[in-house]
């Protein structure tokens, strides 16, 4: 883009996928069965076995399991590793209410927290609640044993909280950090019971869409 005179042509851009991370959907139909699934090989090509001709890769999640005999998320018969597949749905007086999911690795479970507590407590539409500016930890110890900080980790924001907000942290004692990326990708849909309407919201910060019927 040049800001001082009109384009004569545009290049269109590269459209092939550069690389693939998880992936989250969530359906729910006219009778309101639901559907909250989230998918994600871990590595490149997963476990690299194909089953059949299903044509998907087996994810290898059971590389985050320890092979350390005192560590809790050590390898054990019947056991599942730590990991950051959770899909969610929420239930309100005994009936589904949101589904939803937060993409992003160790994002995940922080995401979901912030999208619930804006919607719950902030009274934001699930829009709005994705749309909401973000926080992230890194830094703390992990059950997969990642390197930890020394001084407790680092608090990362997007732009959009308010300078007092920023100065209340630190004077807290928490380390912050600005970031660009790395705070998830969110989808969900909600259920109104009372007026029978489903809600659908999808994140600005990747490629994502909701769609009804």
């Amino acid at each position: 883009i040049d800001l001082t005179k009109a384009a004569v042509n545009v290049a269109s851009g590269d459209p092939k996928l550069e690389h693939g991370d998880t992936i989250y959907l969530t359906v729910i139909d006219k009778d309101r069965n639901c559907c909250s699934l989230i998918q994600s090989l871990y590595f490149g090509f997963g476990s690299q076995v194909v089953p059949g001709r299903v044509g998907f890769a087996i994810q290898n999640r059971g590389q985050l399991f320890s092979l350390d005999d005192h560590h809790l998320n050590r390898f054990e018969p019947h056991k599942r590793p730590f990991h950051t597949i959770i899909p969610a749905m929420v239930t309100k007086d005994g009936q589904p209410w949101f589904c939803f999911g937060v993409m992003g690795g160790d994002m995940q479970p922080q995401g979901h927290v912030q999208v619930l507590i804006n919607m719950i407590d902030f009274g934001m539409n699930p829009q709005m609640a994705g749309d909401a500016s973000r926080l992230r930890h890194g830094g703390s110890a992990t059950p997969t044993s990642l390197p930890q900080e020394p001084d407790g980790g680092t608090v990362f924001l997007e732009s959009g909280f308010p300078p007092e907000t920023l100065s209340k942290l630190e004077a807290l004692g928490h380390k912050l950090g600005k970031a660009t990326g790395s705070f998830g990708g969110y989808q969900g849909i909600l259920i109104d019971h009372e007026h029978g309407t489903l809600h659908g919201a999808t994140d600005p910060r990747k490629d994502g869409a909701a769609v009804g019927y």
